[in-house]
C-alpha cells in the first residue's frame, strides 16, 4: 500500500494525486497542487506516479506557493 505523501495516479481517470491518509484498505487522495476535494480509492485502482508526473506536481506546487508569497 502506498505511504502517506506518495504520489500516485488513479487509473479510473488518470488523475495525479498525493496520498493524504490510509484507512483500512482505502487511501484518501488529493490533487497535489491546490488541494481540492479529497476522494477515496483502493490500491488496485492506483499506480505509482512516474518521475515526470511527480516533477510536474512539485513544480505546480512551487508555482502556487510563489504566487501566494509563501516561497518555494
Amino acid at each position: 500500500m502506498p505511504a502517506v505523501g506518495t504520489f500516485v495516479v488513479d487509473k479510473r481517470g488518470e488523475r495525479l494525486a498525493q496520498v493524504v491518509a490510509a484507512e483500512a484498505r482505502t487511501l484518501r487522495l488529493r490533487e497535489p497542487a491546490g488541494g481540492g476535494t479529497e476522494w477515496a480509492a483502493e490500491p488496485p485502482f492506483l499506480r505509482p506516479a512516474t518521475e515526470s508526473e511527480r516533477l510536474r506536481a512539485k513544480v505546480a506546487e512551487a508555482n502556487r506557493a510563489s504566487r501566494w508569497g509563501n516561497g518555494a
